[in-house]
């Protein structure tokens, strides 16, 4: 018995998302407000899950995704990130606009039409916010990484990605001419140097969503 439902499918994305840049894993409280669900609605919908044997679950434990449950969550992750990529690229949209446009279309685009947005875009590795698409058969590529509140003072990188989970976050960075891509080097706590000569603070909201490559000390 599989469980292929829309919300089903949500459920799975959400707990993969959780641990794809850190390794601790999710609990049914946690993915109750993730999903702004009650948490009734988590038991049950867990309770499902498990039996179809697409999660790991104890009581009042955490969640873990079983190797079926993985390639679930994965197919949903690659289709929203195409389908994100596919708006930005194609269709006009800001980055800060896609994610519920594709939280919406994960769940009704045909595998056809998927394959040929992705050959239309040129076969992507990362969706507009640096996250890397998933290939068909589940295989992801994660790059080292470290929050850039983290970072120490003094070190220089390259920002990787930037969660979308705060379309706020999206637009101040986007209206300084920031993204994945971008060299910096950290200044000073929130404050970092690009290499146009740039001096920016960034807020605390927008440090703990920004990813950075495994950074560089500078010696002074």
């Amino acid at each position: 018995m599989t469980y292929t439902t829309g919300a089903a499918e949500d459920y799975l994305k959400t707990i993969y998302a959780h641990t794809e840049w850190q390794t601790e894993l999710i609990t049914p409280s946690a993915l109750a407000v993730r999903l702004g669900v009650a948490p009734s609605s988590v038991t049950e919908m867990v309770k499902k899950l498990a039996a179809a044997g697409l999660i790991t679950h104890v009581p009042y434990g955490p969640l873990a995704l079983t190797d079926a449950g993985r390639q679930r969550a994965t197919d949903v992750v690659r289709r929203h990130r195409l389908i994100e990529t596919w708006l930005v690229g194609e269709m006009g949209y800001a980055w800060d606009e896609v994610h519920d446009e594709a939280e919406v279309l994960e769940h009704s685009i045909s595998d056809r039409l998927l394959e040929a947005i992705n050959a239309r875009l040129g076969f992507p590795a990362y969706d507009p916010h640096g996250d890397p698409i998933p290939l068909a058969d589940g295989t992801v590529a994660l790059a080292p990484a470290v929050l850039l509140i983290e970072a120490a003072v003094g070190s220089r990188g390259t920002l990787l990605r930037i969660s979308d989970r705060d379309p706020a976050v999206l637009r101040e960075l986007a209206a300084n001419l920031i993204g994945p891509g971008t060299s910096f080097t950290l200044a000073a706590p929130l404050t970092i140097e690009l290499a146009d000569g740039r001096s920016l603070s960034v807020t605390p909201a927008a440090a703990t969503a920004i990813w950075v490559t495994e950074p560089e000390t500078i010696d002074h």
